[in-house]
């Protein structure tokens, strides 16, 4: 919860609704806010008066206060009131245990209306179900729900957190451009015409990547910004049109120290809602990530790893596997653990499986002595089930699932697989959190609707030492000097160590068809920076 605000006391109110306590008794306040639930007990009215700072419950008595009590049958929902009054102790057995001033109230001695109010389109002070479109049409009221209430106090206590831990680090808070030129850093970019020079255009940037690598040329060594970004693509579950994210960068670093930052600066964000991140993180190379989990971004909260059955079938005679294994494909598969499905499930899994882009998907179920109810179980020898049972770690009564493909389709496969499961059996306990960091990604990747090679992260992301003699030649081959950081199976951010070298700079535009008079086109500001003595540096995006 972020600190209690500060109060300067005037003629609406001297106190925040939450903060009335049973300190101030019998003393006089006077607050104002919303009027979030009225309640007319005959002779009593009760009133719950909303501020940022929570609520506190305001009684209009008859013999207190007979004008204000006469009055205050008028008071609606979401009116805008100011309240004087004394500050009395509830009897026992009306304290409002769940209400942090649920043992005081206001005794009222007068009121005055500020704004009266419609009647809201859906209700303020109950949490119920309502449709997006009409939640975004009266947005100032849903914004006055306490969920969306808590959930921007808490962003603000996150994003403190990261500053003061950035700026107690070193970093210096530095705002780039907004409106700049187009840069091909992956997505599409918004443009904006500009009026002076008429048939040009600004572009909104993607992120700050090349202006954060600027500033470590110019001698900043450690800056940051929570930056708004923008990209004209289609929206994410977790990324709209344009999206803030934190930017860092840092000089005369390497991985190690980027990761070292990161994770503390995490973990002072994390513990600013509560939550505790042990550090170091784990880490993982991409392509045990891959193996493993079927993704890049592996959810460490349970088990269900993918294991390789290609030995256990090295000379099966079953012409689905065999067809696959002899045409360079896999064979791999998962435990799904002790969990009987219907047959009208497990075809729904079949399905599933082929939506994500695999011919079939294999099931079966492992019975006691090491033998298979499944539909193929009569392609496979004994020693062939035995072999599969052992490689996933089987018992009796667990359901394996199998997919048979190119590797790339398998992995995706079977890490959608893993993840529908773990949802259905509810194999993720409640408040767990799991990071971790994913090294040693590919340089480059094909790109078949452009028929070209590309940058998995971006073009300025440095290449291993090892493949620098040979990125022309082995594109597949290359290795970046790049990280993710990962969270219960969600991206956080990404990042690398950045080109420092002109170079090196023309040599991976070249891996991706730039050539230097192009690349010069392009990006010749950058290159003629780095032709000036930029120090090698490297930082993340969250």
């Amino acid at each position: 919860m972020p600190a209690e605000p500060s109060l300067r006391p005037n003629r609406y109110r001297d106190i925040w609704c939450g903060q009335v306590s049973t300190e101030r008794v019998a003393e006089d306040v006077r607050v104002a806010g919303w009027v979030h639930r009225r309640r007319d007990h005959g002779g009593l009215v009760f009133v719950d008066l909303r501020d940022r700072t929570g609520l506190v419950q305001v009684v209009f008595s008859p013999e207190a206060a007979p004008e204000a009590h006469a009055r205050s049958h008028e008071l609606r929902s979401e009116w805008v009131i100011s309240v004087g009054g004394e500050v009395v102790r509830r009897s026992e057995e009306t304290i409002n245990r769940d209400m942090p001033t649920g043992e005081i109230e206001v005794r009222a001695a007068g009121y005055e209306v500020l704004a009266k109010a419609d009647t809201p389109a859906f209700p303020i002070d109950e949490e119920t179900e309502v449709e997006e479109a009409l939640r975004l049409r009266h947005r100032y009221l849903d914004l006055r729900r306490e969920p969306m209430q808590r959930a921007l106090e808490l962003r603000h206590e996150v994003t403190r957190a990261m500053r003061d831990h950035l700026n107690d680090t070193g970093f210096l808070d530095i705002e780039t451009p907004i409106l700049t030129r187009s840069t091909p850093e992956g997505a599409r970019d918004f443009v904006v015409p500009s009026r002076l020079q008429r048939g040009s255009f600004y572009a909104l940037p993607q992120s700050p990547q090349l202006f954060k690598q600027l500033l470590m040329i110019s001698g900043f060594e450690r800056y940051y910004q929570i930056a708004r970004c923008f990209r004209d693509e289609a929206l994410r579950a977790d990324r709209q049109l344009e999206f803030t994210q934190l930017d860092l960068e840092m000089s005369f670093v390497t991985e190690e120290d980027v990761m070292a930052v990161t994770e503390g600066m995490l973990s002072a964000a994390f513990a600013a809602g509560g939550v505790n991140l042990e550090v170091p993180f784990p880490r993982m190379p991409y392509d045990e990530a891959i193996a493993r989990f079927g993704t890049d971004r592996p959810d460490m909260r349970f088990g269900m790893e993918i294991r390789d059955l290609g030995d256990a079938l090295r000379g099966t005679e079953f012409k689905v596997f065999r067809g696959v294994l002899d045409g360079g494909g896999v064979v791999r598969g998962i435990n799904a653990g002790a969990h009987e499905l219907s047959r009208a499930e497990l075809d729904k899994l079949i399905e599933f499986a082929q939506g994500q882009g695999a011919g079939g998907l294999v099931w079966a179920y492992v019975e006691e002595g090491g033998g298979w109810r499944s539909p193929v179980a009569k392609f496979l020898s004994e020693a062939e089930l035995g072999s599969i049972v052992g490689a996933l770690d089987a018992s009796p009564g667990d359901l394996v699932l199998l997919v048979a493909d190119d590797a790339g389709v398998a992995a995706q496969t079977l890490g959608a697989l893993r993840l529908e499961l773990a949802g259905r059996f509810g194999l993720v306990a409640p408040g767990e959190w799991r990071p971790l960091w994913v090294t040693d990604f590919p340089l480059f990747e094909w790109n078949d609707d452009e028929g070209r090679w590309q940058a998995i992260h971006h073009p300025f992301t440095s290449p291993d030492e090892d493949s620098l003699a040979t990125l022309g030649e082995d594109r597949a081959g290359a290795r970046a000097r790049a990280y993710d950081i990962v969270l219960n199976g969600v991206e956080l951010g990404g990042g690398s160590i950045r080109i420092n070298r002109p170079e090196v700079q023309y040599k991976v535009l070249e891996a991706i068809g730039l050539g230097r008079a192009e690349a010069d086109q392009r990006f010749g500001f950058l290159i003629e920076a780095l032709e000036h003595g930029a120090p090698p540096h490297g930082g993340i995006a969250l």
